[in-house]
Parts: structure tokens; sequence; C-alpha cells
């Protein structure tokens, strides 16, 4: 029997009874110390989201809500219900204890609509100050404009469209355009305001909205561009939309709605029809009272704004505080790619090799004459980037582990068909070319012929590029492989030749029939 010592007696632990460990490093966060929490004092819900850190594309660490329904009662009464106060004091103390246990950084709070507008609003900010233990930011509704436009701004690739952002309390339109947000307004249409000032009757909803829309400017900027619908009534909406269609991306950022269909729904939503309301678990309870009120507000803005389409963005003004606070510099970085740069370290066995197979795929890609535009260049060397989330799963498992990673992951400045051409390459790229599932035939058949063969040839690259490397940088740059004429020809040096194994060939053959080439392997 082996000789072993004994395991020597861990340490004393020099810290007093009951007092909390210092954070140890977490090989699956970037960063433990540099978090930034944002608590949004909303007239529907209170809410509280901690970012990893301050930059382009910040991950979530947390996110919770409290449905307060502070502006529930404010446009005919003037004031905040005591009922309302006592749950948004008592999420915001919960809130300050998560902050301190996740050794929170910085904590920025701001309160919108509700408090806004209410007479009893002061004392209510100077209790929620005390709870939450940070000074309060009460924003005017043209700041909370602002702030939405600029979180679309981060959430999209150069969006072009005016913002709408519905709360609980009030509306506020914004346009935006080459990262720059124009002129805001905000008039009091949120769901709690609307359903209170309406006295529950949406037809007297109905001529309330088309008053109030009167006054603004910013519906003729909305012709023939995208409207960026945000808030939680809308995204509730959009769920509901998606249930109905069978749509086979279960993600609401990006999720692109024509006016033409949006306009049906919503009329379906007003009378409640049941079809519609089937998949009404989706949303909750709190928010299903208002969703009549939101669809009618979305319905005139859509009737006098005529948008190209209605786009949800999960982002608004949280994202919109921490965008205002990054460098001119950060601003222009592309989110999409910071996000997959994050999840490259994060998960790859070897991050260096992506950088040696975004040239080894361009290379091939080029050598073949394929238009750059199908797909952009951002795409191939962001599907590069993720090409290797996936080893620690069982072999049997990393495609359609990696495929749904992909397709549901918190991206942003991508489509929802960049999410799968980027998740179908990477699904056949482990599971293999012929491969299929329920899932991956969903999201094939929101792409195009075209661009789905074009998934199909990165996955091919990578299938020979990974039998080569072993996902290990030093490999690729000294083989090459180039379209020559009608041949796809990899050129190995004389003490990697080894490589070449028979299922090399196999997979290299299959490359070059997507590419309609004959294959070489030549030893140099």
């Amino acid at each position: 029997m082996e000789n072993r010592s004994p395991a020597p007696a861990p340490a004393p632990c020099p810290e007093k009874a009951g007092a909390r460990p210092e954070l140890q490093h977490a090989p699956g966060r970037l960063a433990l110390r540099d978090t930034i929490a944002i608590v949004d004092i909303g007239s529907n819900s209170v809410r509280l989201v901690v970012y990893e850190m301050l930059v382009r594309a910040p991950a979530q660490v947390f996110n919770e809500k409290e449905m307060a329904g502070l502006g529930r009662q404010v446009a005919t009464t003037g004031r905040l219900a005591a009922d309302a106060i006592e749950k948004a004091i008592a999420a915001l103390v919960r809130f300050r204890i998560l902050c301190e246990a996740m050794r929170v950084g910085e904590i920025r709070v701001i309160a919108t609509a509700a408090a806004r507008y209410a007479e009893n609003g002061p004392d209510f900010i100077a209790r929620a100050e005390e709870a939450i233990g940070q000074p309060i930011e009460l924003i005017s509704g043209r700041r909370e404009a602002v702030l939405s436009g600029l979180g679309v701004i981060s959430g999209f690739d150069d969006p072009d469209g005016v913002v709408g952002d519905l709360g609980g309390g009030s509306l506020e339109l914004i346009s935006v355009k080459g990262g720059e947000v124009g002129p805001g307004a905000s008039v009091p249409l949120g769901g709690l305001a609307l359903l209170d000032r309406s006295k529950g009757s949406l037809k007297a909803a109905e001529k309330i909205v088309k008053d109030e829309l009167d006054k603004l400017p910013q519906l003729a900027a909305m012709k023939g561009r995208d409207f960026f619908a945000v808030g939680g009534t809308w995204r509730a909406l959009a769920t509901l939309h998606q249930r109905r269609a069978s749509y086979p991306l279960n993600v609401m950022h990006g999720y692109a709605i024509p006016p033409r269909d949006a306009s049906d729904f919503i009329r379906l939503v007003e009378r409640a029809d049941a079809s519609v309301l089937d998949a009404i678990d989706a949303v909750s309870s709190a928010r299903r009272p208002l969703l009549a009120y939101g669809a009618l507000v979305l319905d005139e803005l859509i009737k006098r704004g005529k948008p190209r389409n209605i786009v949800i963005s999960a982002q608004g003004v949280r994202e919109g505080l921490l965008h205002e606070q990054l460098s001119p510099e950060e601003r222009a970085a592309d989110p999409l790619l910071q996000a997959a740069r994050d999840y490259n370290l994060l998960r790859a066995r070897d991050p260096r090799h992506a950088a040696e197979l975004i040239d080894w795929t361009r290379s091939i890609l080029e050598s073949a004459g394929l238009p750059e535009h199908e797909p952009s260049n951002r795409l191939v060397e962001t599907v590069c980037l993720l090409s290797d989330i996936g080893w620690r799963a069982h072999p049997d498992y990393r495609g359609e582990q990696s495929m749904n990673v992909i397709a549901h992951a918190y991206f942003t400045g991508i489509d929802h068909l960049g999410r799968a051409f980027l998740a179908l390459a990477i699904f056949h790229r482990y599971a293999g070319l012929k491969a299929s599932s329920p899932a991956a035939a969903g999201l094939r058949a929101l792409l195009a012929p075209p661009l789905f063969e074009r998934a199909l040839l990165i996955a091919a690259i990578f299938r020979v590029a990974y039998l080569l490397s072993a996902g290990m940088a030093g490999i690729l740059p000294r083989i090459q492989a180039q379209c020559v004429d009608r041949r796809l020809v990899l050129r190995l040096p004389e003490d990697l030749a080894a490589l070449a194994s028979e299922r090399v060939e196999g997979r290299l053959k299959q490359l070059a029939k997507l590419l309609a080439r004959d294959y070489e392997v030549a030893r140099v």
C-alpha cells in the first residue's frame, strides 16, 4: 500500500466569528472587485442589476426586481400609495444587503416617473436613500429619454430610428442615429398611469393616448426607420407574439416584428383573444393588467409613426447610465466582439488559438473568392472566438449545448439572424455537417439557404482546423490551407506531415466539396 503523509490541517481563520471571508479568485469571472450596480426605482418595479465591470459589453452578475407598483395611483391621487412605498423600501433594504454580500464596487441609484410626479415623492426619496444607503438621482423625463436612447445605442450595431421607453408612469421618445441621440420627450402614458387616468376604460385610454401623442414631434422622425421598444410591458407583448408564432429563438433583444404583424396582433390583445393569451403564464401577473394599455400605446405609435420594424430592446435606462460613463474609445468598441472575446478567454482550451483560427479561416474564404458581406467579417471573427466553448461537455452533447449557449447568450450588437448563424456554425462544428435536431431545425428556418450554407462551410473549416491543432496555439500558422485554381490545397511542413491522417483527409474532402473543388495534401 502506498505510504501517504496525512493532509495538513487547515490553517486557523484569523477573522472574527461572523465576519465574511474575502472574495477568492473565480475562474468563471473576469473580475471580482470592479462590479457596478444600478438600482432603478421605477413606477412599476424596483430593480437591482449588478454588472461584472464597466465595459462596452458588461455581463450581468445578478438581476432581481420587486413589483412594488409605486405609480399605481399617482395620476389620480397625486401621491405614492403607502403599501407600495413599504414594498419598495423593503426591496431597497434587501438590495443593500445583497450588494454588500457581492462586494459591489459602485452603486448608482435612480428614480423615475412615480417619484418625479408624486406630491410625497421627496419624503419617499429620503426614506429610500436611508434604506439603500446611497444618494438617489431623481431623473427628469428628458434625461430618462436620453438614457434610454444611450441604452439602445449600447445594445445594437449602429441603430437608426426612434426609441420608445414605456414604463409604469411615463413614455419617453427619442431619436438615435450614428451613435448620437436627438431631443427627447416624456409624456405620462405609462401603463399604470394610463390605467389610473382612464379609470380602467380602454376607450377613455385611447383618447388620452391620442391627445398626448399629438404633442410629440419625435413621431415624424420614425417614418421608414426602426422603432426600438424598451420596457417590460412591451417585452411581455413580444413574448406573447413569439409564443403565438412558435418562434424558434426565445430571446427578446433584437426580436423584430413588421408593423402589419404587430398591428394585427395588438388588436387581438386588446380584445383579449384566447389564442393570444394561451401563453399568459409567460407574463408576470403584475404586468398582465397593463398588456392592453401597452398594446394601445404601441398601436397608436405605429399608426402615426409608420416605422419600418418594431425592434425589441432589452437594454434601456440602466445600460444608458453605464454607456455614458465610457470613454469615446470604449463607446466605439464592438459589443459583440468584446463579449465573444470574453467567452473565448473564459471557456477556450487555449484562448490564443482563436486569433490563429481567424486568420486561417479568412485565408480559405478569401482564396475561394467568396463575397465578404455574407457573413460579415465581424460575424466570421465572432464565430472563431466562440468555436471552442463546448469542449468541457460530453462529446455527444457538445453541439447541442454550444448551440443553446450561443443562441441564448446575453449578446448585444447582433440580430436574430446573426445569432442563428453563429449557433448553427458551432453546432455543426461539433455535431457534424449532416447532424440535426429540433432546435437546430428551428434556427435553420430563420436563415436563407445561402447563409446557412456559409454556416456549414465555416463549420467544415473548423472541423479540419481542430483536428490539425487540437485547439492549441502554434500549429495553424505553420499549415497553409488555400484554394488554388480548382483545388483546395493543404500544405504541411515535413515535421507536421504526420498530422495528415485519414480522418483529416476525410474532413478536408468534405470542406473541398462545399467549395466545389477537389482537394490535395502537399508536404513542403
